[in-house]
C-alpha cells in the first residue's frame, strides 16, 4: 500500500506522530522489565524518541525552508509493527520478545526516514531525516547487541 501526502506538513506530522507512539512503545515496555539495565535502556530509547520528536517540531515550526516532492511514500508497516501486541499484553512477554518488538520497531523506523530522505525534494529535509535514519539504526544495534549478549549467550 502507498502512502502519499499532499503537503510536507502532512510528511512531518506523520513522523512526528511515529516519535511519539515509538516513546510511548519504549515506556510501556519499560514498566514490564525486570531488568534494570533494560529498563533504563528503554527510558533512554524514549527520551531520545521525544528529542527526534521536538526536531521534527522544529522543522515543522519553519526553521527550515523545505521543497516537497509528490512522490508516494510506501507504507512501510511501523503501524503494523507497533500495534502487533497490544500495550495490555506487554507483561507477557518475555525479554527476548521484548527485545525482538524493540528491534523491529527500530527497523521500520529506519526504513521510514530512509524513504523519506529518498523523497525529500529539499535538501535540508533530506540530510535531517537520514540523521534519523542512522539514529534509528544506532538503536536496533543497541538492541541486536543486547539481545546478543543476554539471550544468545544464555541459551
Amino acid at each position: 500500500m502507498k502512502q502519499t501526502w499532499n503537503s510536507i506538513d502532512e510528511v512531518l506530522a506523520f513522523a512526528i506522530e511515529k516519535e511519539q507512539e515509538a516513546a510511548d512503545f519504549y515506556l510501556a515496555l519499560s514498566r514490564q522489565s525486570n531488568r534494570e539495565s533494560l529498563r533504563e535502556l528503554l527510558v533512554s530509547f524514549a527520551q531520545e524518541e521525544l528529542g527526534h520528536k521536538a526536531k521534527l517540531e522544529a522543522i515543522r515550526a519553519g526553521e527550515l525552508r523545505l521543497a516537497f516532492s509528490s512522490t508516494a511514500i510506501s507504507d512501510l508497516g511501523l503501524t503494523e509493527s507497533l500495534r502487533s501486541t497490544p500495550p495490555e499484553d506487554f507483561e507477557q512477554l518475555d525479554y527476548a520478545s521484548a527485545l525482538i518488538l524493540a528491534m523491529n520497531a527500530e527497523k521500520a523506523a529506519f526504513k521510514m526516514y530512509s524513504e523519506l530522505a529518498r523523497v525529500a525534494s529539499d535538501d535540508g529535509l533530506r540530510q535531517s531525516f537520514l540523521g534519523l535514519a542512522q539514529e534509528e539504526a544506532k538503536h536496533k544495534l543497541r538492541f541486536e547487541l543486547e539481545y546478543d549478549e543476554f539471550v544468545l549467550t544464555e541459551n
